[in-house]
């Protein structure tokens, strides 16, 4: 007989079900995984425009996306691809004109 801690929890996996079927933006497949921060920015900023479910401006909706996804690898996240992510955030920043972001190497 399993007990409580071998049941799959299914707050487990809400998160792959908001990446999945989320209603506010429709992303081109392996958006996460493409390996120049500007094409990620990019190609969150088409999917935001182009959406009209999203409840917020395109920025918002870009960003947000971008951010949850980061937020919900965590630690799973390797280094380099966590780096390319933040860096889409900066060019998304600027796609948008919104100020990059100060880092302690551009002071």
């Amino acid at each position: 007989m399993a007990s409580e801690a071998d049941k799959p929890d299914s707050s487990d996996n809400w998160s792959q079900k908001v990446t999945e079927t989320s209603d506010s933006l429709d992303l081109q497949a392996g958006v996460f995984t493409l390996e120049d921060p500007k094409e990620i920015a990019l190609s969150l900023s088409r999917s935001a425009e182009q959406s009209g479910r999203r409840k917020s401006e395109p920025y918002r909706s870009a960003m947000s996306m971008l951010t949850f996804y980061i937020n919900r690898a965590g630690k799973h996240l390797p280094d380099d691809q966590r780096k390319r992510l933040e860096q889409a955030k900066d060019e998304l920043r600027a796609l948008y004109g919104r100020p990059r972001k100060q880092t302690a190497d551009r002071k």
